[in-house]
């Protein structure tokens, strides 16, 4: 099963949880898995439209993926990171 790294600025919704384990054959499907789960991770990651948010970007096994490449697939042995851009000044 593909894995999903979550960052810590948004482990609230997982309990504390790093690495979940889902069922899914794209970056999105693994994300809306987690989302069953643990509600409230989705929103954080997509927008209301079903965009990738501004301040979040994708891996698919350190690789980044495009904003508009949500729908890229993902095997059972492949992990999904999702990084939270933290701002500040």
């Amino acid at each position: 099963m593909p894995r999903v790294k979550i960052p810590p600025p948004y482990r609230g919704p997982t309990r504390g949880k790093a690495v979940i384990e889902v069922a899914g054959e794209s970056v999105r499907a693994c994300v809306e898995a987690v989302e069953v789960e643990y509600p409230g991770i989705a929103e954080l990651v997509f927008d209301p439209s079903g965009g990738v948010q501004p301040f979040v970007t994708l891996f698919i096994n350190g690789d980044e993926i495009a904003r508009n490449e949500a729908e890229a697939s993902v095997g059972s042995d492949d992990e999904v990171e999702i990084l939270a851009a933290i701002a500040g000044g």
